[in-house]
């Protein structure tokens, strides 16, 4: 055999001759999240193993067979494909959430409740646009900045979107700290942005305690499809409250978490092959996503100012924003767009009220769709 027949021969049995133009595209896209990951430093958790799926996933399969049954990706996305990450996720948030800033001044519960309506709003335009009602469910969850429960959602209702519904939803939630200031600043005028709220009041063990139980039994009793959500995520915090099983707060909050995290997230990415995530119905969605990021915190926002309108302690409604449930990162942003006016400011603890309360109120929004179209 020759020199060039033998390289001739090697080469057919490499990846080359199968290698596409969407798989090369793909491999930018996981490059490009990759910079935003460890250049940014933005959502490095989630967005290093996603970026390494999708590199996993657009090497042909004709030469790896990774993702085909028996290989290796093809065991690691059961757990996707059959829901079972997304509860465990919210499991280990559970663990690490502390509720007493909601439960402390519960009329924050109404600003996590307003920023859903990026939710709905997203979902009426998805269907004008042509998706399905499962489509257009699935979609309009990437407005309430909860990664988990957008895959949980569209793996229940819509599958063939997991990749850009999953990839959507966390790049919005790494441009949270863009997004944010960007919208807060039209709507919130620099005398609302100083706005001195009170402390909150010091919340009692009884309520701490009293809480996870309560909204696992009325969750189980009104919308039960939002169970396997909202139950984990109950679960987690009553282990974090009951203050006497602190190796299972450990294993949740961070062993089950971290390791479910890096499961969840290569599936997302191994989900993302280039003949399904390029795709102008993926343009579509990436659009939507931001539509749903911007009205969801705009409808927070907008709803404080309204509450200001008959409250005698106004709320500096750039807590509001904070509705959506990117726990803390979105907290963190309107505490530093305060202290930018004032920097005596201190507004973090009351934005983490609407924050937890988006956690909630996003997995209660996708029980009340997965009860109508599943």
């Amino acid at each position: 055999m020759s020199i060039l027949s033998a390289l001739a021969n090697f080469f057919a049995q490499t990846a080359f001759p199968y290698l596409t133009f969407g798989n090369i595209a793909m491999f930018a896209v996981a490059i490009a999240l990759l910079y935003v990951a460890i250049v940014k430093h933005s959502e490095p958790l989630l967005l290093i193993p996603i970026a390494f799926g999708i590199i996993l996933a657009n090497i042909p399969v004709e030469t790896t067979g990774i993702l085909n049954e028996g290989g290796f990706l093809f065991y690691i996305k059961k757990g996707l494909d059959l829901g079972i990450y997304p509860p465990l996720i919210f499991l280990g948030i559970g663990a690490l959430t502390d509720f007493s800033f909601m439960l402390s001044y519960p009329i924050t519960i109404f600003l996590g409740a307003a920023a859903q309506m990026g939710i709905f709003f997203t979902f009426f335009v998805a269907k004008i646009l042509g998706f399905s009602l499962k489509q257009a469910a699935s979609i309009s969850i990437i407005g309430g900045a909860d990664g988990p429960t957008a895959i949980y959602i569209t793996n229940t209702l819509s599958p063939e979107l997991i990749a850009p519904i999953a990839i959507s939803a966390y790049s919005y939630i790494a441009l949270i700290p863009i997004l944010q200031p960007v919208v807060s600043r039209i709507l919130v005028s620099k005398e609302e942005r100083k706005i001195r709220m009170k402390p909150p009041r010091k919340v009692s063990r009884f309520e701490r305690l009293s809480f996870p139980i309560v909204i696992t039994i009325a969750t189980a009793l009104l919308i039960p499809k939002s169970l396997p959500l909202v139950g984990s995520l109950m679960f987690g915090n009553l282990l974090r409250e009951a203050g006497i099983v602190k190796r299972l707060v450990e294993a949740a909050s961070r062993y089950i978490l971290d390791t479910v995290t890096i499961l969840l997230m290569l599936s997302v990415g191994a989900s993302a092959r280039a003949d399904v995530f390029l795709t102008p119905q993926s343009l579509m969605i990436f659009f939507l996503g931001a539509v749903a990021f911007i009205v969801s915190m705009s409808s927070g926002i907008l709803f404080a100012k309204f509450m200001n309108l008959f409250l005698k302690d106004k709320i500096n409604p750039l807590i509001g924003a904070a509705g959506v449930s990117a726990v803390p990162d979105s907290a963190r942003v309107a505490q530093k767009l305060a202290q930018e006016e004032d920097p005596r400011n201190h507004i973090l603890m009351h934005a983490m009220g609407p924050n937890v309360a988006g956690v909630i109120g996003s997995a209660t929004v996708a029980g009340v769709f997965l009860m109508f179209l599943s």
